[in-house]
């Protein structure tokens, strides 16, 4: 469908995170040539969904941050893949730091030189296996509204807010419920706490206003479950429950990885080198700090808004304190207990374009918020909580295979442009290359997706299936809740069932596999029976030459050349 910009462009920067794709080890074995950002989701490229929400937002200053062993493979999908080039200009600048490794920290990859010098403005992260249907321009107004100040909002050039009452700007993160209409096991979630806002005038039934709290705990449910099996018991902070008696605790919710950061958390990450991770360690503890007796001054968040002349020989954490998770949920530890801290730097301002302040100001009149951290240096991070109710927006972060085939076959039940869609992730027909169907088959087109120049012979059947550009069915095949990536070849008769098969692998006749894994440019060989495997090359063994073309010769593979790669099962 044609895309869709947000016309109100909120001034921000984002950062999309391109990570290996540890979890894919099917379709990622060679992270450099297969990165995850490029695997198909819907037949889309995995990366293309965290563009797509930004561009909805209004946000175009975007830049893809991956390692540089991946630069070359994501540059050549920005340049070749269709999806990719039907996005609206400018483009996305690639940036590719040279000390990011597959092992780097995404706190660490905010300390880089080269993400510090491109991060001006306040700024998005997001993942690059993120799906998010909820309009972006939602999420950037409730920010505006409820956690950004007037102060980096306009400046204090005006005189609107006194140095001493005026906190700097919050942040937002996004979560969202894994218990859904068709539960998946085995999903990661978070364990978070949160507290109700400020009484306000009651937001409208379709605002998401509803669903925002402020976040005051916050870490992954196994580091939880890991503690109270350390302890015997729930190490429940009684000074959480003195600054927020009206808490609320959530553990069937996952962090979207959505996050609306005010350009001081590049400072703060900076001079806290023992953060790590975006999630557990700049989110958790930001939380932490909003309550926690003296956290915030080891964190060095006092100092951190101060004026420049006062920041000289102040503090911040330092490498030798103690940031385990036993720290999370103990008793109220002292100052001391995090250690001696170090020079912090300038808070740069980030501000919104000028023609935001009317709605902003009305905004903040009418919920009485000029600062609401008076009695604490220490910004609010806010939480928006996702409802699961079946009309909501879908949300989720695509990181395993099982997510690739249920998110895949989910978004090929909607329905398509010429059917009226106006959602954006709806494809243009549902299949795309009709003249390529021969007479006798059944493709139930309610819930899949065919993709460009596929050809399906007689007596297939295709059901709940999400077939990739340049694919051949052959002759006889069924096909039910299976991901086919491009290029993918099935034989005579074949049998498959909730299978994900790798792009350019070509699966021999009479095969029967369920739940099955394909890695790319593998050749399963004719009458094989598997179940709940993933067939990899390293599990069989490489193909000579002329094997290679009997398999082209069998298949009628014209595209392939001679001395092309691909691996016998």
């Amino acid at each position: 469908m044609p895309h869709a910009v947000s016309s109100a462009s909120p001034g921000l920067q984002a950062l999309i995170l391109c990570g290996p794709g540890s979890s894919f080890p099917t379709f990622t074995a060679n992270p450099d040539e297969n990165p995850k950002a490029v695997l198909p989701i819907a037949n889309r490229p995995m990366v293309w969904y965290a563009l797509d929400f930004c561009y909805r937002a209004g946000v175009s200053d975007i830049t893809l941050v991956c390692p540089p062993s991946a630069e070359k493979a994501i540059a050549s999908a920005l340049s070749l893949n269709p999806a990719l080039t039907s996005l609206p200009l400018p483009r996305p600048a690639l940036l590719a730091p040279k000390d990011l490794d597959h092992n780097t920290g995404t706190a660490e990859i905010l300390r880089l030189p080269e993400v510090r010098e491109t991060v001006k403005n306040n700024f998005l992260v997001l993942p690059c296996d993120l799906v998010c249907e909820l309009g972006g321009e939602q999420l950037l107004q409730a920010w505006m509204v409820h956690s950004q100040t007037l102060r980096d909002l306009v400046g204090n050039d005006f005189g609107l807010i006194k140095d001493t009452e005026g906190a700097h700007s919050g942040g937002l993160g996004v979560w969202y419920q894994i218990k859904t209409e068709t539960p998946i096991k085995g999903l990661e979630t978070d364990f978070i706490a949160t507290t109700p806002l400020p009484a306000a005038a009651e937001a409208p039934k379709e605002s998401i206003s509803r669903h925002l709290s402020t976040l005051v705990y916050s870490m992954p449910t196994d580091s939880l479950n890991d503690l109270m099996e350390e302890r015997k018991g729930y190490p429940l902070r009684h000074g959480l429950i003195r600054a927020h008696p009206r808490v609320q605790m959530r553990m069937t919710h996952r962090d979207a990885h959505i996050y609306i950061f005010p350009h001081w958390i590049m400072d703060f990450v900076q001079e806290n080198e023992r953060l790590d991770s975006i999630g557990e360690d700049v989110v958790g503890w930001w939380a932490k700090a909003g309550w926690q007796t003296g956290l915030s001054q080891n964190l060095g968040f006092h100092k951190l808004f101060a004026p420049d002349e006062n920041k000289k020989g102040e503090a911040s954490l330092s490498h030798d304190d103690s940031m385990s998770s036993d720290t999370h949920l103990d008793s109220d530890e002292s100052p001391d207990r995090l250690g001696k801290t170090a020079a912090a730097t300038t808070s740069a301002k980030g501000s919104l374009q000028a023609r935001a302040l009317p709605a902003m100001l009305d905004q903040a009149a009418a919920t009485g918020r000029i600062n609401h951290n008076k009695n604490n240096n220490v910004p609010a991070i806010l939480a928006y909580t996702h409802p699961s109710v079946s009309e909501a927006p879908l949300i989720r972060r695509v990181d395993t295979a099982q997510l690739l085939l249920a998110t895949s076959l989910q978004l090929a039940k909607l329905p398509s442009v010429e059917e009226g869609s106006t959602s954006p992730f709806a494809h243009p027909r549902k299949v795309m290359y009709p003249e390529g169907v021969k007479g006798r088959t059944t493709i139930t087109r309610q819930d899949s997706l065919v993709g460009e120049n596929v050809t399906v012979d007689e007596k297939v059947a295709i059901r709940e299936t999400v077939v990739g550009a340049n694919c051949q069915i052959k002759e006889g095949a069924k096909l039910s809740q299976c991901l086919l990536m491009d290029g993918v070849v099935v034989g005579k008769n074949c049998k498959l069932t909730r299978c994900i098969l790798g792009k350019r692998s070509q699966i021999g006749d009479n095969c029967t596999l369920t739940d099955c894994e394909v890695q790319e440019n593998l050749l399963v060989e004719p009458k094989s029976e598997e179940k709940s495997a993933k067939l990899m090359s390293s599990s069989g063994l490489e193909a000579t030459e002329e094997e290679m073309q009997e398999v082209y010769q069998e298949f009628g593979d014209e595209d392939h050349k001679q001395g092309d790669d691909i691996a016998v099962v």
